[in-house]
């Protein structure tokens, strides 16, 4: 009993330096007040598109053409469409796509990218040569023209739109983790790792890849921004989401006809795309401020 309770105290006291830097991390985060407006806007938009149901009573595919374009008023608060349907409803539901694109291809772009980064930068040799080539392929083609080739290739959709910017991001996931794993391969708790005759999968699982975590987590909170502004455009040029749905970016698309004898159109929507993404680089930036010891103030 006695030998566990000393096997004991070793991760209590890790445990203890955790928490600590957490609480750290926490704290140093909540006095970025630009970083809290950006998470306070992006809790309150995930919350109205989730429970917008209970919350609007317009359906937004509704169609009324004896309401068309209507002015902002105390019935439609953002007015209507060309086809009379409520724009505050089809914005609300739209954020419901936004926040999809920006988050589930962000995911897996980040596990792809994670994967061949760790594979590489500590494999060297001639894996690294091969993948580091296919990523900067990758990279070297416009990510926007990529991904409308792709989207061409395998057709217009919420799914294929995923698959496209998924395609597109990995890389530079990839790119960001090999450059901290070719410096973490070489610290001493990795060869410490090897000597005990860790394998090496093991070794890239438990002690490479947690060290890395924060530098995906700020480059996460940027790339959701870059996605959503990515569908947006893409949707604008016909080859994204498709009507009825109502992307923020097709909103626009539909919109751009009457910019001038309706432009409440086209602001409203491209005002909320702006408004995401501006507080997601909010919150990444104050992320990053908070995780990179060399930026603490």
């Amino acid at each position: 009993m006695a030998g566990k309770g000393r096997n004991c105290v070793p991760c209590a006291l890790r445990q203890k330096i955790h928490a600590g830097l957490w609480q750290e991390t926490i704290s140093r985060f909540r006095e970025n007040s630009m970083a809290m407006v950006g998470l306070y806007v992006i809790a309150a938009v995930a919350i109205v598109a989730i429970f917008a149901p209970l919350i609007f009573f317009h359906d937004p595919y509704e169609i009324n053409l004896r309401q068309r374009l209507l002015l902002p008023s105390g019935a439609h608060i953002l007015g209507t469409d060309a086809f009379g349907r409520d724009m505050l409803s089809r914005i609300i539901y739209g954020a419901r796509i936004s926040l999809l694109v920006g988050l589930i291809p962000s995911f897996i772009s980040m596990g792809i990218g994670s994967a061949v980064g760790v594979t590489s930068g500590y494999l060297g040799g001639k894996v690294d040569f091969i993948l580091m080539r296919v990523a900067d392929i990758v990279i070297a083609f416009p990510s926007l023209l990529l991904a409308m080739v792709i989207m061409y290739t395998l057709g217009a959709g919420l799914s294929n739109i995923f698959i496209a910017l998924s395609f597109v991001g990995w890389a530079e996931a990839a790119r960001v983790v090999r450059s901290q794993v070719l410096s973490l391969r070489e610290q001493e708790f990795v060869e410490a790792a090897k000597a005990m005759g860790v394998r090496r999968r093991a070794i890239m699982a438990r002690h490479i890849f947690p060290n890395c975590l924060p530098s995906l987590v700020v480059l996460f909170t940027l790339k959701v921004p870059e996605f959503i502004l990515a569908e947006a455009s893409l949707s604008f040029l016909g080859v994204g989401a498709q009507p009825p749905v109502p992307s923020w970016g097709l909103l626009v698309s539909q919109g751009k006809e009457f910019i001038f004898s309706a432009p409440w159109v086209v602001a409203f929507p491209g005002g909320a795309i702006f408004l995401v993404a501006l507080a997601f680089n909010f919150v990444g930036d104050g992320l990053r401020e908070a995780l990179d010891p060399y930026l603490k103030r």
